[in-house]
Formats: structure tokens, C-alpha cells, sequence
């Protein structure tokens, strides 16, 4: 394993983002002086499960002594077995939400721009379904449905996508990559995004290595509600009504968080 210090630098060189970490956006620069600064860079050492904003860990009660979400060596593990469900018994979610900064929740709130970047490994036994399998989604607190998923889902081949929603509550699907090439490995993952009404826009981008696997962007997008804050979650929620589910888990180290002040 690679350590702490090493990684950083690996994924700001996966992420072509220079010494900061951040994702190089190729666009103007603004009028006004604006930075991105680093809001959170968890060490699973150090910080633990405090990392996140909270855990939605086997709601339900369904596997009694067993925590699904741990520290494993330098990165946090998120595992799902056939048998776990949530309290609405026809799907499965063990989540973690949000980020911690300084023993308090970092919020996202509007006309914020941010980028997040991670490292995740998805095993192959974590398959793409018919039904929903969200391995990352952002949402406005716990209200109403995810405003983005990323998701793997089964067309004629296994897929990765990223469902958005737009101003009408119609969802875009967004295919970024065959899913099977993905798994067993390490995956740079980098979101941007601003969080608006009107005026937002999501970016997507998947490494492997040195080499980019998909660089996309849409604005046909709401990334805002009437609500408090945004706040990612990471971990695996699908339904229990696709058939060839098996016990799975997702990997994931390296988590930054910058924000454009």
C-alpha cells in the first residue's frame, strides 16, 4: 500500500490537478481573485468513521453484530451482504454521509462551487442490477430523492453510469464507461459542481492510472433545493428485487474536498 503523503500526491497527478489536488477545469479563469481550498482530507488513521457526517449502517437491525462500514488499512470499507436490508425491506443501504471537517459538518450550500475526489475499488463481486445499485449519490440532507447517482446498471453489457436531475424532475442518464474493465483496481474519481438553481453544472471524471476514461459535464441539471445544505454519501444501496446479488463491498481512500473561495 502506498502511504498517506504518496497517495495525495498520486491522485493530484492522476487528478491533473498540480500540488493542490484539484481538478483542472479548462476554463477561464474568473475576474475576481478565487482559489480552491482544501476542506477535507480525512485519514482513516486518524479520523475513522468521524470522517463522514454520520453512518446509515444496517438501519434495520437485519445482521445483528455486524458493522458494515470500518477502517481497513489506509482506506474505509463499505460492505453489503444478501441478507441485509434496510427498513424498507425491498432494498438494501449501508451509507455513509457527509463530511466532517474539524469535528463539524462541512455543508454545501448555494451557488457553492466544490470539487470531490476520491480513490475507489469496486470488486467484481459488486454487480451491475436491472434494479438500483448507487454507489455514491449527492442529496440534499435526507430530503427527497438524490440530485446525482453514480451508479453500474445492467444494458446489454454491465455499464457505469450517472443519473442527474434536471429543473423538471425528469432524470438524464449519463453512460460513462463499461463497468467490468473498472472493477478489481483503483479508480480516481473527481466530481465538480456548482450548486445552483439556474447556472449549475456537474463535471464527472474517471482515471485509471494515467490514462482519463471519461471527461463529462452537463448543465441540464438542478443541483439546488429549497433546503439547508448538500452533502455527498458513499457506500451501497440497491434494490433487492434484481436477480444475481451477492455479497459485495466498495473500497474507497484518498478523499479530498475543495471549495472555490
Amino acid at each position: 500500500m502506498d502511504d498517506r503523503s504518496s497517495l495525495t500526491r498520486r491522485r493530484a497527478l492522476a487528478l491533473g490537478a498540480g500540488a493542490a489536488g484539484a481538478l483542472a477545469v479548462g476554463t477561464p479563469a474568473p475576474a475576481t481573485a478565487a482559489s480552491w481550498v482544501l476542506k477535507w482530507n480525512p485519514n482513516p488513521a486518524t479520523d475513522g468513521l468521524n470522517a463522514f457526517e454520520g453512518l446509515e449502517d444496517d438501519r434495520a437491525r437485519s445482521h445483528p453484530g455486524v458493522k458494515h462500514i470500518y477502517v481497513e488499512g489506509d482506506h474505509w470499507r463499505f460492505d453489503m451482504h444478501t441478507r441485509d436490508r434496510d427498513t424498507s425491506t425491498d432494498r438494501q443501504r449501508n451509507e455513509a454521509k457527509g463530511m466532517r471537517g474539524d469535528g463539524t459538518p462541512l455543508k454545501i450550500g448555494k451557488d457553492q462551487t466544490w470539487r470531490i475526489g476520491y480513490q475507489a475499488f469496486w470488486a467484481s463481486a459488486l454487480t451491475a442490477t436491472t434494479r438500483f445499485t448507487h454507489i455514491m449519490q449527492m442529496k440534499v440532507q435526507d430530503v427527497g430523492g438524490p440530485l446525482w447517482t453514480l451508479t453500474p446498471r445492467q444494458k446489454d453489457k454491465p455499464k457505469l453510469t450517472v443519473l442527474t436531475l434536471r429543473d423538471d424532475d425528469a432524470t438524464i442518464e449519463h453512460v460513462l464507461a463499461d463497468w467490468v474493465p473498472l472493477q478489481n483496481k483503483w479508480i480516481d474519481v473527481a466530481w465538480e459542481f456548482k450548486a445552483s438553481n439556474s447556472g449549475g453544472y456537474l463535471r464527472w471524471v474517471l482515471r485509471d492510472g494515467g490514462t482519463t476514461i471519461v471527461d463529462g459535464r452537463t448543465t441540464a441539471v438542478d443541483l439546488w433545493r429549497d433546503k439547508n445544505y448538500l452533502r455527498p454519501k458513499w457506500g451501497i444501496y440497491r434494490s433487492v428485487e434484481s436477480s444475481g446479488l451477492r455479497d459485495c463491498y466498495q473500497l474507497i481512500r484518498g478523499y479530498q474536498a475543495h471549495q472555490l473561495v
